[in-house]
């Protein structure tokens, strides 16, 4: 059972983009992403993130847990005494496969965006970033009628499409907007991804990785043994998308909180403060278990917020992650002179 938390009714989208044609706002997705992004899409690099591939980039230590032995160096880890493992540039032709999530729970937001336009902003920076001659884009669309599939193809035209698709997608007034069978669960949705997903490339997976977290924490949620098995295969980056109001309850009074997935309603006054500091201790808790669980995956974790600058937190992860590539790179091209 997919599990969302409760939160407060959220506030409309903005009227101004609303009244927008479908064309006009991908435009203006358009125009935003290159104009944040402007830096990281020149340049000589061949993806968003350093590697896979098959061309050498140097090497780096090993991360008990993260690694996998079959990458070990061993001539720099002999020279060294420091167990390292090997690292390789992205192939020139990449073949990225996206799993977005837009469920129920995606539909909530109470700052500039919703959950689910925040999802396709950073689908339209992965798109954006990991095009090129010869690059594939595939994905897999998770809505409360049932999943969306687009086959992996190159070109702007394939891009847009499933931008397009994104923005303009009905929204979910209630549980019974949703399929007879159920909403589709992100499990499901990562075991199809792992059965297309053939050649070596970038898995990006965009959730609020809500779905099915047990209440014990000592538990994996049921989608995290799928996600471990794409990383053995691919790089996997998964980009977390939340909202303020899921961490922490304003004082505010009395409000109506919501399930998006059930429909489920309840009453409570945010003027306890012990009720503010317990759902702020319960949701830190379930985005710990998140954390975790992404860790254990072996995925690298983007978090991305409705009420930050969603572009410089991209951009800064993505130089973090190439800075952290080079760096053992460099360190072991000195050692070797």
């Amino acid at each position: 059972m997919r599990r969302a938390s409760l939160a407060p009714v959220a506030v409309p989208p903005d009227p101004g983009l609303a009244e927008l044609s479908p064309d006009q706002r991908l435009r203006r997705l358009e125009l935003t992403v290159t104009r944040r992004l402007n830096g990281l899409l020149h340049g000589q690099y061949r993806g968003l993130l350093p590697g896979p591939g098959s061309e050498p980039a140097g090497s780096r230590e090993y991360r008990p847990g993260e690694d996998e032995v079959r990458r070990m160096d061993w001539a720099v880890t002999a020279r060294t005494a420091v167990p390292h493992v090997r690292q390789v540039d992205a192939d020139r032709e990449l073949t990225t496969w996206l799993l977005v999530d837009a469920s129920a729970s995606m539909e909530f937001g109470t700052a500039e965006l919703d959950k689910r336009e925040l999802a396709v902003a950073a689908v339209a920076a992965v798109g954006f970033l990991t095009a090129g001659v010869g690059n594939r884009l595939g994905a897999q669309v998770l809505r409360a009628d049932g999943v969306r599939r687009f086959p992996a193809r190159s070109g702007r035209t394939h891009l847009f499409g499933l931008l397009r698709m994104l923005l303009t997608a009905p929204r979910t007034s209630g549980p019974g907007d949703r399929s007879p069978g159920g909403s589709p669960e992100l499990a499901d949705g990562l075991n199809a991804l792992h059965r297309v997903a053939n050649q070596r490339g970038l898995v990006v997976v965009v959730s609020d990785f809500l779905d099915g977290l047990p209440d014990d924490p000592d538990h994996p949620p049921p989608w995290e043994a799928t996600l471990r098995r794409l990383s053995v295969r691919h790089q996997v980056l998964a980009i977390e998308v939340t909202d303020p109001r899921e961490l922490e309850l304003p004082d505010v009074g009395l409000i109506t909180l919501v399930d998006p997935e059930t429909g489920r309603h309840r009453e409570v006054s945010t003027s306890d403060r012990r009720l503010r500091e317990r759902y702020a201790e319960a949701a830190a808790a379930q985005r710990e278990q998140v954390r975790q669980a992404l860790r254990r995956s072996a995925a690298t974790h983007l978090a991305l917020r409705t009420d930050r600058d969603w572009g410089a937190d991209i951009v800064r992860h993505v130089h973090a992650q190439r800075r952290m590539a080079a760096a053992p790179a460099r360190i072991a091209r000195g050692g070797a002179a």
